[in-house]
């Protein structure tokens, strides 16, 4: 017994060092930090369960890929895509009526970038953040889930499609002809992974510190300046979402005026792009969780904003805590 948990250990310690890079894939797949790293658990599992058949011929991480595509194909079989609320049909006007939660399993969720890129050069992760914001992952659930895996494997980690139709157990012929109808769909959605989102320049990390300060005082003036006229927002699970700085202003000062008095604390970074906890005062003292806002920037702006309100599973993901005192 003793010999045998002594051979066996190296063999497992040896997939956590991929651990980071089969996450973010996962999650490309499946558009929920959960359910990537309860693949890439599987995967591991599956690995290590059939490490005797692993023959140096393939490389450990090729060989990993192909067990974490296929679990991924087996969990999304018979599954409905995960979306974002954009996707559903048109904005609507920032009425209370208009709000209507959905299941908590249908929507794209976020990830801390500690899950996917760990102490890693902020100067490397261009193409890596870019292909983890939301509106692209909301954009690969659009494809069949081959599809998906062939464009995320060829487009964003750039293997050859030799490599893929090897991983897929399929022809290079098949896979280049899966990848030109995934373009052709992305095209049609206007999501591409070429245009990546510079870091963030003390500018915007200034303009930042002025929003939670502007959100903190719920200062409509304050709160105008630093949101484009065309800015969006949502807030999963609910399936409104809502298209213009008025209208969002509206939906702030009506029927979102109990966020006044929150709190507002930065949080790791999500999906490539700044990310806060924000905590609405409690009635029983203190504040309570309400929601990771996640926030897209452009022009020096606030563009998009998104309250993923699932409290009690988001906040520990994002190390935050369940509560604050006063």
């Amino acid at each position: 017994m003793h010999q045998s948990s002594v051979s066996v250990a190296p063999a497992f310690g040896e997939l956590e060092p991929h651990r980071a890079e089969l996450t973010a894939y996962c999650y490309r797949m499946l558009g929920s930090p959960f359910d990537a790293e309860d693949a890439v658990q599987d995967a591991f599992v599956r690995a290590w369960k059939s490490r005797d058949r692993f023959e140096g011929r393939a490389a450990m991480r090729s060989w990993l890929y192909r067990i974490a595509t296929n679990v991924c194909l087996d969990m999304l079989k018979g599954k409905d895509r995960r979306v974002r609320a954009m996707d559903l049909g048109p904005a609507v006007e920032p009425l209370e009526k208009n709000l209507n939660a959905r299941s908590d399993k249908m929507w794209i969720e976020p990830i801390p970038e500690t899950l996917v890129a760990p102490e890693r050069d902020p100067a490397d992760l261009a193409i890596e953040k870019e292909s983890i914001r939301l509106a692209f992952v909301a954009a690969l659930q659009q494809l069949p889930a081959r599809q998906r895996a062939v464009l995320i494997l060829r487009e964003v980690l750039r293997w050859e499609a030799s490599e893929v139709a090897e991983l897929l157990d399929t022809s290079v012929a098949s896979v280049n002809s899966a990848l030109q109808r995934a373009r052709a769909t992305l095209a049609e959605s206007n999501r591409t992974t070429t245009d990546s989102p510079p870091p963030l320049s003390e500018a915007d990390r200034a303009m930042l510190d002025r929003y939670v300060a502007a959100f903190e005082r719920y200062d409509i003036k304050a709160l105008t300046s630093l949101i484009r006229e065309d800015a969006i927002q949502s807030m999963p699970p609910y399936d409104m979402w809502l298209s213009g700085r008025d209208d969002v202003l509206a939906w702030w000062f009506g029927p979102g005026i109990g966020c006044r008095g929150s709190r507002v604390l930065p949080t790791i970074s999500a999906n490539g792009m700044p990310a806060f906890a924000q905590y609405k005062p409690s009635p029983n003292g203190g504040f309570d969780p309400w929601a990771i806002q996640v926030l897209e920037l452009s022009g020096g702006r606030i563009a998009e904003f998104t309250f993923f309100l699932d409290t009690q599973r988001l906040f520990p993901l994002f190390g935050m805590p369940l509560h604050l005192d006063a």
